[in-house]
């Protein structure tokens, strides 16, 4: 299990690298700091706001329930799409 985790840390790094290094080799007025890696892992490195957490954690609109972090590389989920799934919130509309 010390080895899986050793792997997942390594990919979490290599990844965050890539994102990083993507950025850095725009010209400095192109930087957004926002996209994915390899056209699949999202990454947000701006700084996060309280209307973009809220958009990411919770938002009914969203019918995905994995959806991009709020600052750094992967996914997070949407709880207010958990919610529904598991029958604990009403539809939106």
């Amino acid at each position: 299990m010390d080895r899986v985790r050793r792997i997942v840390k390594l990919a979490a790094l290599a990844v965050t690298v890539a994102a990083i290094v993507e950025q850095l080799r725009l010209p400095a007025e192109q930087r957004t700091w926002e996209g994915r890696v390899g056209g699949l892992v999202p990454y947000d490195f701006r700084m996060p706001t309280f209307d973009r957490a809220k958009s990411r954690w919770w938002n009914p609109d969203d019918d995905r329930l994995f959806v991009p972090t709020v600052f750094g590389v992967g996914w997070t989920i949407n709880a207010a799409r958990l919610g529904r799934l598991l029958g604990l919130v009403a539809q939106a509309g």
